[in-house]
């Protein structure tokens, strides 16, 4: 990696951050108990990547909730107006900025519904913060995902616990105390793989990235969020089972495709689409959750917090095209630039 000396340095910091997150977890549990009341609807509600914040959570919520639950887009949510949203209802918003025009609207007409509205965003000064009932924040704009994707998931995971899912919750508590650790030594642990990825696929024009699951999040926001908003670079995300109902088509021996592999029951999904890939094309390359020792992390929890752990490595990953490409990772065209 000593080509490229202009490699950000990982967050010092990352480690105090998501420990911070993880520490919230007993007014976590409190604001669950209260919310918790009388929800017989669950909303999960964003824009780009904070949507995508809520892949892992949407996908255990599914799994076992008692209450039906939703993920939306924010303006297809304030355009939908659901019939089931009411005072029955807990909404969980997020914007890391807070400034999301979509999401801040989103939690005022939600709250005018009479639903109970939960935010999350890097501090309490945020614009969406004061259209919350609760707001949990990080303070750090380096160290993101990890912690709100924590705060996010410790938050559905109490509201399960308070309406009766089956769930080891004591397992997954220690899954969440032990990340800021694991996560940390993972990233380290990585560097080699995702400088080689960076350096295989950093001039590339067009990169298909896949995941599934509770991953989707991972893989959807690497492609729209890093490579085309952050590298200005064509991608396109497809779930993983999806890609082979037609996508698959266009692969070739040059085809640069990246898998986001995680550790849950959709594994599965992926080893058969490497499979195809591996046979197909010489340009495959994987971020597998299960390469990284997670230490403190149950092992029978780890599917629980694989989709965490890819995005983290999903962000230093994109660190590493920008020392490959020069193309700073703050960089826009349009964002925060022009009105849209």
């Amino acid at each position: 990696m000593t080509n490229y000396p202009n490699l950000v340095s990982t967050d010092v910091d990352f480690r105090h951050i998501t420990e911070a997150a993880v520490a919230q977890r007993g007014r976590i549990g409190q604001v669950a108990q209260s919310a918790a009341k009388s929800m017989h609807t669950l909303f999960l509600v964003g824009c780009g990547g904070s949507f995508n914040d809520f892949s892992a959570a949407s996908y255990a919520a599914d799994r076992v909730a008692k209450v039906p639950t939703f993920i939306f887009n924010s303006e297809e949510f304030n355009r939908r107006r659901p019939a089931l949203l009411g005072a029955n209802s807990v909404v969980l918003v997020a914007s890391h900025n807070g400034t999301t025009g979509e999401t801040i609207e989103a939690a005022r007409w939600a709250r005018a519904a009479g639903a109970r509205v939960i935010g999350f965003t890097k501090n309490e000064t945020t614009q969406l913060a004061a259209e919350c009932d609760d707001v949990f924040t990080y303070n750090s704009d380096r160290t993101i995902l990890a912690p709100k994707q924590v705060l996010i998931g410790l938050m559905v995971t109490a509201l399960l616990r308070e309406t009766g899912s089956e769930l080891d919750f004591a397992t997954i508590d220690r899954a969440y105390s032990a990340v800021p650790v694991a996560f940390e030594q993972a990233i380290q642990e990585a560097e080699a793989s995702l400088h080689e990825i960076a350096k295989t696929f950093g001039s590339e024009p067009f990169t298909y990235v896949l995941s599934a699951g509770p991953n989707q999040g991972a893989g959807y926001g690497f492609a729209m969020c890093y490579l085309m908003e952050m590298q200005w670079k064509h991608a396109s995300w497809f779930n993983a089972n999806e890609f082979l109902h037609g996508a698959f088509e266009v692969v070739q021996p040059d085809t640069p495709v990246l898998l986001f592999k995680g550790e849950d029951d959709t594994r599965a999904v992926i080893d058969r689409v490497e499979t195809f890939l591996n046979k197909n094309t010489q340009r495959c390359r994987v971020i597998d959750s299960k390469d990284y020792s997670l230490p403190g992390v149950p092992a029978s929890a780890r599917g629980e917090i694989s989709p965490l752990l890819l995005s983290t490595l999903s962000k230093r990953l994109a660190e590493h095209y920008q020392a490959v490409t020069g193309h700073l990772l703050t960089d826009r065209r349009y964002m925060f630039k022009t009105t849209y």
